[in-house]
């Protein structure tokens, strides 16, 4: 292929291809071509021009195929418009001559085809240049055009388009030509060809004004004609075509003169009154139609009347949003008309009535719901009410003129009912789609919706009343808080109204809607409705009998209320489920006796009513069973059962009761078989086995039933068909943007499609999609669906022999029948049999003997053959389940057979279709039959049956099975892959694009090719780059095909090719195609861009992001679709395209698409997001509400700026979105807030404003998230105050991250000041309304969480200015205090729960974080207070904000304490399990209700952890010791109800003690975290582990809680093993160190609780017999440890745990495995070294708890531990720093050394063992291995040594062999090269020289003292050199004076002779001063300093040795002078501050 790519065709390498292979050879060539031609230089064209066009017009003869002769066209039109254009008549002659051919034979077809299309390409590039030779050649056309055949009319057409698109208006002498050409192609009987005639029509009325001026009509009149017989395509071109003209004709301005004089202009209504003709007369003209409507049977035919819908809504679409806006009335009253009593015969039939309702519906939802914004929707909404009162009032005045006279007027109450239906809904929809911002319309008293809906529901239509009712459903779910106020408006009107017929049925229909909007509704209504409409629906059951005129309505009413409050749920149901289980025992008659009586003493009347009431009953139990499946106990189900046998009787009965009585019991009948079927289908199967026969028989019979015409396939079998099958069945079963009334077309004329009216029972079911009106079947066609769906239960439940009997039952039917009878019943048969095989798959079951299998495989086969294609595919599908539950490879084998050999055999397009699709769906239940033959045999014939020509059904069927096959076959497919591919080839470029449904099915084949092939494709040898090649061509054709869906199916393989070789898909191309088809007429084409879209910008959104933009600058003409992507680019495309799309699944793509190109960009692209984002919530933002509350904010300049932005929406500028709708708002705001969230990761400048700024200095292009503060605090305040719930709720989240990121980033210009201080006003606005009392309880919710965070965030340190929102809490929290009693009445009681624990966080989040800074400041106070100067100033302002936050808790603190514990109290009982619910409260909690427990639940579980831990600092901060002045000492535990906990009050103390009360909460709080932290759910939030242990941390903060848990050990111990069981399972270091902190507390309370019980018996037992004290601690006198009941056996499994959790190496099981090599030493992370140096002081704290032999036997593993992480981590660091774990360990090993054990008579022994034997361990470090000694760090175990030597008795460490060792060490430590260790050495021996037992120190002093005096000798010649050397000769100096103190007196003088020399020879004289380093300097000071210090102590040796030495005594003379002098010289500089030079005088006058 490649040598395809060259300018000129390489004829060599073309002529040795093969003859399909020249054709792909040929088409890659042009497609190289296209792309070459327009980047080559002009001039490179002109010199191989001649070749060229001679290589493409010898192509012309080639007979090429339809993509190739399009490609061929374009490139000759390219070449002449970049080239010269001398030789293009010579082509265009060619062109005309070969058109003008005789030969008609099919093989010269495709020559003179490609002639027409390079004609039309030709005139299309090169316009007006061709001068008048297209006279000529339109004539031409048009000749050929009369005998040519669909082929040759399709692409003449499309000619004729491209020649008139290229003329423009220089082609006016042929249009009439033109246009009489194009008028008999729109009625052609080929689809393709009306559909390019339309296109030409299209082009031809830009210029031709005659057709929308003087032949108009004739235009208009022969698009309805091309309605009729027409497909969705047609449909969808001629509506565009009718629409168009009809805009162009309503505003055109320019009528030229000729037409002026016999045209006048045409107004709405004209237009109007056309397109209505069409609508209610269809195409029969004005004239015709008369005679047809004399006789009365004319009706319109379906297509035309769909047609025209689709036109209304083209024509409206075009004139545009604003047109409709200003029109609307008018529009909306002619559409209305459409179905009023104007038009008796549109509506005469319910058949038809329904119809038409469903096009007005649908014009209606297209052009309001889809043009209109929000604004604009309210105003609609306004004039369709007022429509609904006009209607109301001829209603009204025609029921109260009851005259027998005017009985007409009742035609004018039923013709109202369709206009009242249609006007209904669609203000249904509206607010349903408008959600909570259509709360301004529904406040609005003159408009008065509520009241307009309300009335009708009194309307003589039932269908009137249900679609009310529906209304009043959807106002429910738009606006949840209307729901309690409609029901109680509607029961109250029931009970008011019992006796009027119409209000029963009508209240009973909106009170059932109502309930079925409750579960759309979050927030519920009160449990008590549940209660009232039980009563009300018991009470018209009870008095149904009473009243025969409305016994019937009653009985309905009553127990459709039942049903409907089924939906609330278990929760309300249970409360009422005895007496619904009674209600349905009595309704049916107890035995069969009773019906016998009841059939002989019944007429027509009665039977009706007991029909109607028994359906209800079923439907009831029905809903309850699917609604409340937690309540089908055993028990239940048994009271359920008794009814069923005689309901079954009864049904077995019907058919004579209604020979009886007649047809009026015909659907009552219905109704109840349907119920009845309904019912059993939901129940278990074996609940009702004793009637399986009667059942069965009775299905059979209603499958069978002969009499019905009803072709209802398109109902029961698409479900039943694979959902890919289904694509082989034409758009009609495919989702289209039209399906809601291209629907009707299916279903053939006698049913339109259901409606309400068939079953009012569906009013209360969710329905399937969104908004649209639920849409039950005639009762006779739902019937025989529930009868297939039942028989498919009950056939897998049935024995063999009476499956075998029922199936030839079923097939002697079908024998008995014949024609189209036959069908349906075959029909029904096969979908009540497939039913049962996807049952019995499902439960594995096996279907039976032979004899069974072959009548099922009988009924199947029957059907595979049938004309119905839906049938046929639903039969393939049936016989691959049959194979499948069969599940017996021969049988299968035999079925493929059969197959096999009836598609060598047929010839019959039936049969070949049927069984082609069968072989393919064999393949997909059985994964592939893996015998290769088998395959092979299979892909030969799906090959052969795939090129027959003759027929596309047939091809199509085949290549779907073959791509079904290709899935499938896996791995066995790649020996095919080649051929499969060349056919698919072969195929795309030869089949006629007319036939869209083979290439629908190449393209299938192709997509399930590449997947095959997968990875591969990214090879780079021959045979795979060849494969590759021809996908990406097969793609190519694909996308140039004119059917949209084989464009869809062109980019789903694109995007499997880009998953599978990214490199090889040029992505530019594919990109700019999914931009042209963004905004494409075809929801699949729509679904199929963004799908890909997704997939592409996971890997590269940047790019696609960029070529998208690209695309649009370069491209001017081509593109103008609706998206405006050069200002917003593909990001703001895609956000306007969701606006607009009310496909689910597609705006859930498009928001992942914009979520990934987010994440992946908008750090990049930082202000562009934030720009749309901002422009799509700023075009909601009211204008006023906003620009009143930023007049506080920031400068003028500013304000006047917001001012523009929120006003653009006034004046007519640019803005991209206009009024989006709320939910593209939401996603908006969301997108903002993952922004925040991108930006976090990306780095911390963009919460650092300095840094921004700076580094936007440094590069323009950076840019930073704080520099755009203000637009996200402005985003939040706009979404925060909108009129939409939902959207407040988001913006006050994004308020909430916004506090919380950018609570710490200060403001530069105002130090101590942060940036957010400046939008406090804003913040607080934004709060404001969300506390208002008609706000929803979850705003208010949220809100409290921002004011919360908003409070401790810190950002105001101003008290005054933080009281606006501290207020808002105060509010709220005054309404929690009201309790109970104050209760929201809209909404369900959970939600008062939700609110008031909502409010007591926030509180919680405050008062912790108060007195968190609180405690903070009081530490920094401390430690300010040790460093003097801290400016006093800053610490009284920090002080001030903590202490002054707290103060304004404090004031409620009293309040909140007693409701924090109540809320704690509360969840403590709902976390018990369930097996306590008797023991719970009856009436609830505090704070919940009893009912409503479940909902109450998840809000306790998202606040009590904050509570928790604010009540335990309360308790703390009291101490525990309170005792409450208002209560006395009552029981405190509850502000609102004083529930009791769990005990009966008569048993109860009334007055509780304090230690009580105290004991109450400390068990409440312990209680709760143990219970919480002994089983965290995996999904626990991390903030909750922590606040609980910090809660625990606060608890034992104060004695006396730590007095309980010290004195109750088992207590101890189980929390211990509680917090083991957490650090084990959480890896978190923060949940890890707050756990120790815990433990450590536990440790300390039991420490205590030792002290105390030592000192008590010590008092108690005086010092006299201080030998017989009782042994207090663990381990008593034996020392054992029990594990389980030992505190410190637990705590040190936790710190074992902890240790070699980070250390690996302590463990000695792992240590002595020969896994672990002696390791290197392991550097600790921060948070790694935090934990250890935790458990560490713990351990060391161990002992204290245990007896003397306790502490023996814990001492080894303690000192193991210590030393070990000394051992393990002392490893030198490089700034000489001392390891945070090493520090811990000294230290605990220093408090371990020290303990009191060691020193207790019992244990004294045996601690001094297990010392040495510690001191020998860390010895024994040094010499393990020499290696590693240059890593340890000696440092460290010298400290360990000295801790030894100081810390523990004298005997320990003064064993002659251990203080050798020791002094060993000093020595070589002393040696050391590094001045660091030196002096750290000194340092130690200092202290160990001063050890006040000689035994200790003397052997230290006699061996070390004398290398250190030698090393200060040394020193004399070599001064130090910098500061390290200086600081070891200072402490060595310090060390020799310690010595000289220590030392007795007789060698004292002598030291002092030794050491003054050394000293004095460190003074320099005066010259040598100025001169010296500073480290000489300073090393003279402290000489001289040091010199003072000693000469007064031993003045004598001093004096002596002064008078010896004249030279030493010169030399310190003259220093002490030039010392006295420098500090006179500092004096008068520092006279303020006397004190030093006071002092150092003093000290030196001493000589």
């Amino acid at each position: 292929m490649e040598l395809a790519h060259s300018l000129l065709l390489n004829e060599e390498a073309y002529n040795h291809l093969g003859e399909f292979q020249k054709a792909e050879f040929i088409f890659e060539w042009l497609q190289f071509l296209e792309k070459l031609l327009p980047v080559t230089s002009r001039a490179d064209i002109r010199e191989n021009q001649k070749k060229l066009v001679e290589q493409l017009t010898s192509l012309l003869n080639n007979s090429p195929g339809p993509p190739t002769r399009r490609l061929l066209a374009k490139n000759l039109a390219v070449l002449y418009s970049t080239g010269d254009t001398f030789s293009v008549y010579q082509t265009i002659d060619k062109c005309n001559e070969l058109i003008r051919s005789k030969d008609d034979s099919p093989s010269y077809l495709p020559t003179k085809l490609a002639a027409v299309v390079c004609l039309g390409y030709l005139y299309k590039k090169l316009g007006r240049i061709l001068g008048n030779s297209f006279t000529d050649t339109v004539g031409n056309v048009l000749k050929a055009m009369k005998n040519a055949e669909s082929q040759g009319r399709y692409e003449i057409m499309l000619s004729l388009q491209n020649i008139l698109n290229g003329l423009g208006a220089a082609a006016i002498p042929c249009h009439r030509d033109i246009y009489k050409a194009a008028r008999s192609c729109l009625t052609d009987r080929s689809m393709a060809v009306r559909c390019a005639a339309a296109k030409c029509l299209l082009e031809l009325q830009n210029e031709a004004l005659f057709m929308w001026t003087t032949d108009l009509d004739s235009v208009v009149t022969l698009c309805f004609k091309s309605f009729e017989g027409s497909n969705y395509d047609v449909r969808l071109a001629v509506s565009k075509l009718l629409g168009t003209l009809l805009a162009r004709a309503l505003t055109s301005k320019q009528i030229t003169a000729s037409t002026k004089h016999n045209f006048r202009r045409i107004s709405l209504e004209d237009v109007m009154e056309l397109l209505g003709t069409g609508f209610l007369r269809g195409s029969c003209g004005f004239l015709r139609a008369s005679g047809d409507m004399l006789k009365g049977t004319s009706s319109v035919s379906r297509d035309v009347r769909v047609g025209v819908t689709q036109a209304y809504v083209v024509f409206v679409s075009t004139l545009g949003a604003q047109w409709l806006e200003r029109n609307f009335s008018a529009f909306l009253s002619h559409i209305l008309d459409l179905v009023s009593q104007s038009h008796p015969k549109a509506v005469q039939s319910p058949v038809d009535a329904i119809g038409c309702r469903r096009c007005v519906s649908f014009i209606l939802r297209a052009t309001v719901g889809g043009l209109l914004g929000e604004k604009a929707q309210i105003a609609a909404a306004k004039e369709i009410c007022q429509a609904i009162w006009k209607l109301k009032k001829v209603v009204d005045a025609a029921i109260s003129d009851g005259n027998l006279e005017t009985k007409v007027n009742t035609t004018d109450v039923t013709a109202s009912q369709h206009v009242l239906v249609c006007a209904l809904q669609e203000l249904g929809s509206l607010i349903h789609g408008l959600g909570t911002t259509a709360a301004p319309l529904l406040q609005d008293s003159s408009t008065g919706v509520l009241e307009a809906v309300i009335s009708v529901i009194l309307h003589p239509s039932i269908s009137v009343r249900l679609t009310a009712a529906w209304c009043l459903r959807c106002i429910a779910v738009a606006l949840p808080s209307y729901v309690s106020l409609l029901l109680d408006r509607c029961i109250e009107r029931l009970s008011a109204l019992k006796s009027c017929p119409e209000a029963v049925t009508g209240y009973s229909f909106a009170v059932a809607a109502l309930l079925g909007a409750v579960k759309h509704c979050p927030l519920g209504i009160p449990h008590g409705k549940g209660k009232v409409i039980m009563t009300v629906a018991e009470d018209l059951l009870c008095s149904a009998s009473q009243n025969s005129r409305i016994s019937v309505q009653r009985m309905q009413a009553g127990w459709l209320l039942i049903a409907a409050l089924m939906t609330l749920g278990p929760a309300v149901v249970q409360h009422h489920l005895p007496r619904i289980l009674l209600l349905w025992k009595c309704i049916f008659p107890s035995s069969p006796k009773d019906l016998e009586t009841e059939k002989t003493r019944g007429d027509a009347f009665t039977w009706q009513v007991t029909l109607e009431g028994r359906a209800g009953a079923l439907c009831a139990i029905k809903s309850f069973v699917s609604h409340c499946a937690g309540l089908l106990t055993d028990e239940v189900v048994q009271r359920l059962l008794p009814p069923l046998p005689s309901a079954v009787d009864l049904l077995t009965q019907l058919s004579s009761i209604y020979k009886s009585y007649g047809n009026s019991l015909k659907t009552p009948s219905t109704v109840y078989r349907e119920k009845l079927y309904e019912l059993l289908a939901v129940l278990p199967p074996k609940a009702y086995e004793g009637d399986f026969s009667a059942v069965l028989k009775e299905l059979v019979t209603d499958l069978t039933v002969t009499d019905s015409q009803i072709d209802a396939s398109a109902f029961l079998l698409p479900s039943l068909c694979h959902e890919n099958d289904l694509l082989l069945l034409g758009p009609l079963l495919q989702e289209t943007d039209h399906r809601f009334i291209e629907e009707q077309l299916l279903l053939g004329n006698s049913i339109a499609g259901g409606s309400l009216e068939y079953d009012p029972y569906s009013i209360y079911e969710k329905f399937a999609k969104g908004d649209s009106v639920p849409k039950p079947l005639p009762p006779a066609l739902s019937v025989t669906s529930a009868a297939s769906r039942l028989f498919g239960v009950m056939f897998s439940h049935i024995t063999e022999s009476h499956r075998l009997q029922v199936l030839e039952q079923l097939l002697n039917s079908i024998k008995q029948t014949k024609g189209s009878r036959q069908q349906i019943v075959q029909l029904h048969v096969l979908s009540a049999f497939s039913t049962s095989l996807k049952h019995l798959a499902n439960c594995k079951g096996s279907l039976g003997s032979e004899e069974v299998r072959r009548s099922a495989l009988m009924l199947v086969m029957g059907a595979l053959e049938s004309n119905n294609p839906l049938l046929r595919c639903a039969a393939a599908e049936c016989l691959a389940r049959l194979a499948q539950v069969v599940s017996d490879s021969a049988f299968t084998a035999g079925l493929a057979q059969v197959s096999f050999d009836k598609l060598k055999s047929a010839r019959d397009v039936v049969s070949r279709t049927g069984h082609s699709l069968a072989l393919g769906c064999l393949y997909r239940y059985l994964g592939g039959i893996s015998s290769t033959q088998h395959l092979n045999a299979c892909v030969g014939i799906l090959y052969t049956l795939s090129q027959d020509s003759t027929s596309p059904d047939v091809q199509a069927w085949a290549l779907h099975s073959l791509s079904i096959v290709v899935d499938l076959a896996g791995p066995l497919y790649h020996v095919h892959v080649e051929p499969t591919l060349s056919l698919v080839l072969m195929l795309l470029l030869s089949v006629p694009p007319a036939y869209a449904e083979v290439h629908q099915s190449l393209g299938r084949c192709l997509n399930t090719l590449i997947t095959t092939l997968g990875p591969e494709l990214q090879g780079s040898s021959t045979a795979v780059s060849a494969l590759r090649t021809s996908c990406l061509l097969g793609c190519a054709v694909m996308q140039d095909n004119p059917d949209c869906l084989v464009q869809a199916q062109a980019i789903s393989c694109l995007q499997q090719l880009h998953m599978f070789a990214p490199r090889h898909v040029n992505l530019s191309n594919l990109v700019s195609c999914l931009c042209m088809n963004l905004c494409s007429s075809y929801l699949l084409l729509r679904r199929a861009v963004v799908a890909c879209l997704r997939q592409l910008v996971q890997r590269e959104a940047a790019e696609v992001s960029e070529y998208a933009v690209a695309l649009v600058k370069e491209s001017k003409e081509d593109f103008t679709p609706d998206v405006n992507i050069r200002e917003i680019g593909l990001e703001g495309a895609l956000l306007g395209l969701l606006d607009k799309e009310l496909d689910p699944r597609l705006c859930q793509d498009i928001k992942e698409t914009l979520t990934h190109m987010l994440t992946s960009m908008a750090v990049e692209k930082l202000s562009f997001w934030l720009k749309l984002c901002k422009d799509v919530l700023a075009a909601s933002a009211d204008f006023n509400t906003v620009a009143s509350i930023d007049t506080t904010q920031e400068e003028e300049t500013a304000k006047g700026d917001d001012v523009s932005v929120l006003t653009s929406d006034s004046d007519d500028g640019f803005h991209p979105f206009r009024n989006p709708r709320w939910s593209t708002r939401v996603f908006a705001a969301e997108c903002v807030c993952k922004i925040i969230s991108q930006c976090e990761n990306a780095g911390s400048a963009h919460f650092d404003i300095t840094l921004a700024q700076e580094r936007k200095q440094r590069d323009s292009r950076d840019d930073f998230l704080v520099l755009h503060l203000a637009d996200l605090v402005r985003m939040a305040f706009m979404a925060a105050t909108d009129h939409s719930d939902q959207l407040r709720l988001s913006g006050l989240h994004m308020l909430q991250i916004i506090v919380r990121k950018f609570a710490a980033v200060p403001e530069p210009e105002f130090p101590g000041h942060v940036i957010l201080e400046q939008y406090q006003a804003n913040v607080g606005a934004a709060l404001r309304p969300a506390f208002a009392p008609e706000t929803p309880p979850d705003v208010t919710a949220k809100a409290c969480q921002v004011c919360s965070a908003w409070i401790a965030s810190g950002v105001v340190s101003d008290l005054n200015d933080l009281r606006r929102v501290h207020q808002l809490l105060v509010s709220s929290l005054l309404k929690v205090q009201a309790g109970k009693e104050a209760q929201n009445e809209q909404y369900n009681e959970s939600t008062s729960t939700m609110e008031i624990l909502a409010v007591l966080k926030a509180w919680a989040e405050v008062y912790i974080v108060a007195v968190e800074k609180q405690k903070n400041q009081s530490d920094t106070h401390k430690h300010s207070l040790k460093i003097v100067h801290s400016s006093e100033e800053s610490y009284r302002d920090t002080t001030f904000s903590a202490s002054g936050l707290l103060d304004l808790v404090q004031a409620d603190l009293g309040t909140l304490s007693k409701l924090w514990l109540a809320a704690l109290q509360d969840f403590a009982l709902l976390t018990l399990p369930p097996d306590y619910a008797s023991q719970l409260p009856a009436e609830g909690g505090t704070f919940y209700t009893a009912e409503t427990i479940e909902n109450a639940r998840p809000h306790y579980y998202n606040s009590w952890a904050l509570i928790l831990y604010a009540a335990a600092l309360w308790l703390t901060s009291t101490g525990f010791i309170v005792v409450d002045p208002d209560e006395g000492v009552t029981n405190l535990s509850r502000p609102v109800t004083p529930t009791t906990m769990c005990q009966d009050s008569s048993t109860r103390p009334l007055v509780k003690s304090p230690e009580d009360v105290n004991t109450d909460r400390f068990h409440l709080i312990l209680g709760i975290s143990v219970e919480f932290l002994c089983s965290p759910r995996s999904d626990a939030a991390m903030e909750n582990i922590i606040a609980c242990l910090h809660a625990l941390q606060a608890l034992f903060d104060v004695p006396w809680p730590r007095s309980k848990i010290g004195g109750d050990q088992e207590l101890g111990v189980e929390l211990l093993n509680v917090l083991h069981r957490l650090i084990l399972t959480r890896e978190s270091p923060d949940i890890q160190l707050a756990a120790l902190e815990v433990v450590r507390l536990i440790l300390y309370a039991a420490q205590e609780h030792v002290k105390e019980k030592r000192r008590s018996a010590e008092v108690d037992d005086g010092a006299a017999e201080k030998e017989t004290l009782p042994e207090f601690g663990e381990g008593k006198d034996t020392g054992g440890l029990v594990p389980g009941k030992s505190l410190v056996f637990a705590t040190l499994e936790l710190c074992v745990c902890i240790l070699v959790r980070q250390l690996p190496q302590l463990n000695p099981k792992l240590t002595c495995s020969p896994a672990v090599p002696p390791g290197k030493h392991l550097l600790l992370s921060e948070d790694g070294s935090r934990l250890v140096a935790a458990a560490l002081v713990i351990l060391s704290d161990v002992p204290a708890i245990c007896s003397p032999e306790g502490s023996v036997s814990v001492l080894p593993t303690i000192l193991h531990l210590i030393i070990g992480v000394l051992k393990e981590t002392a490893v030198k660091l490089q700034d000489d720093q001392l390891p945070l774990t090493v520090a811990a360990s000294l230290q605990a090993l220093k408090g371990l050394l020290s303990s009191p054990m060691a020193r207790a008579e019992k244990s004294q022994n045996a601690w001094t063992d297990l010392l040495r034997s510690a001191l020998v361990t860390v010895l024994d470090c040094w010499d393990q291995v020499d290696d590693l000694l240059q890593e340890l760090d000696e440092v460290s175990l010298l400290t360990a040594i000295t801790v030894f030597v100081m810390s523990t008795s004298p005997e320990v460490t003064t064993v002659e062999c251990l203080q050798k060792r020791c002094i060993e060490k000093f020595k070589t430590t002393l040696d050391s090269k590094d001045p660091f260790v030196q002096c750290k050495c000194y340092q130690l021996l200092y202290s160990i020289f001063q050890h006040p037992n000689k035994t200790v120190s003397y052997p230290y002093i006699h061996s070390l003292a004398p290398s250190i005096v030698g090393k200060l000798q040394e020193t004399e010649k070599a001064k130090p050199e910098n500061a390290a050397e200086l600081q070891v000769i200072q402490e060595g100096i310090k060390v020799v004076t310690a010595l000289t103190a220590a030392a007795e007196e007789q060698h004292r003088a002598h030291l002092v002779a030794c050491f003054l020399p050394i000293l004095i020879s460190f003074l320099l004289d005066e010259n040598a001063l100025v001169s010296a380093t500073i480290s000489a300097k300073n090393l003279h000071e402290f000489a001289l300093q040091t010199l003072m210090q000693i000469g007064p102590q031993y003045s004598s040796v001093f004096k002596k040795l002064m008078a010896s030495s004249p030279t030493m005594k010169a030399r310190l003379e003259s220093a002490v002078k030039g010392n006295q002098e420098s500090i006179k010289v500092k004096t008068t500089k520092h006279a303020k501050n006397p004190g030093k030079s006071s002092s150092i005088q003093l000290k030196t006058n001493f000589l």
